[in-house]
């Protein structure tokens, strides 16, 4: 296929301004996708090579930085568990608006971090007609609190509340306190392997009280007339197989899961097999269902 025809855009969400990207494959039929990512992630990381190679495979494909982060406008570096289901909401706005879209053919994928808020998102807004999340965070407060400790987990909240507009780096090297911690986290956002001019190594510290209060897993009952797909690492150290297993055996409707037999959880971001078998599976489950 030739190579799509790519748009940059900026489109309002709640009065905030976000940049985002288009792309538009010859003889596109109206199927169209928006793509959230991973936490901290901007358009030009993960999310780019997915909705290139889901352009590619004839998918109208939407990118964009959520509010705060890379192109976009909003609080520097701050998580927004609400304005980013906004942004998603103002993401399916943008494509049923557009001439090539068939607005009753839109859809959401999300990788990492985004496939909770692609979930959560498609769980309430009808317009949006199947979901996928490839290496997804399936976030539960109650599966957290439950592994810790329900007091264990309320204090790293007041911590995150009493300390929440300090920075904190993103990624960090040599065991380095970091929003993400580890050599992996680091390996991708730390190394030119996953550079790019609008990726910060920072975030507040009040975003990790917005990544442990998110309920990702509790919109799977609401998912009854939306298609799912979750597409998984056999093993993830960063993203639960677990919930992403519980995800769908919770989703009432129609729901497939494929499994990788990746080593990392980076691997569903740039190692190019994982990221063809993944993009295989999604834009099969879109042509299904889409």
């Amino acid at each position: 296929m030739t190579d799509p025809r790519v748009e940059e855009i900026t489109f309002d969400a709640d009065g905030v301004r976000l940049a985002g990207v288009l792309r538009i494959p010859n003889g596109a039929d109206g199927r169209a996708v928006a793509l959230t990512g991973p936490f901290t992630g901007v358009k030009e990381q993960v999310t780019g090579v997915y909705a290139d190679r889901l352009a590619r495979a004839g998918v109208i494909t939407l990118t964009f930085d959520h509010r705060g982060f890379g192109g976009s406008d909003g609080r520097r570096q701050h998580e927004d568990a609400a304005g980013k289901l906004s942004d998603l909401r103002a993401a399916v706005t943008v494509l049923a608006g557009r001439a090539e879209v068939d607005a009753d053919r839109i859809g959401l994928v999300g990788i990492c971090l985004g496939g909770g808020y692609a979930v959560r998102a498609a769980a309430t807004d009808p317009r949006v007609r199947a979901v996928a999340g490839i290496a997804g965070a399936y976030n539960s407060p109650a599966w957290f609190a439950d592994r810790s400790g329900i007091t264990n987990y309320r204090a790293a909240l007041r911590s995150f509340i009493a300390r929440a507009d300090e920075m904190i780096p993103a990624v960090a090297p040599d065991g380095g306190e970091a929003a993400m911690g580890g050599d992996e986290p680091f390996a991708y956002y730390g190394t030119a392997r996953g550079a790019a001019p609008n990726w910060r190594n920072e975030v507040t510290r009040g975003s990790l009280h917005a990544l442990m209060t998110l309920d990702a897993l509790g919109a799977a009952p609401l998912l009854a007339e939306t298609p799912l797909l979750v597409v998984h690492g056999t093993n993830d150290d960063y993203c639960s197989p677990e919930l992403a297993r519980m995800l769908h055996e919770r989703t009432p409707g129609e729901r497939e899961l494929r499994w990788l037999e990746a080593d990392l959880h980076i691997d569903l971001y740039d190692s190019a097999p994982h990221v063809a078998a993944a993009t295989e599976a999604t834009a099969e489950f879109l042509r299904k269902h889409l």
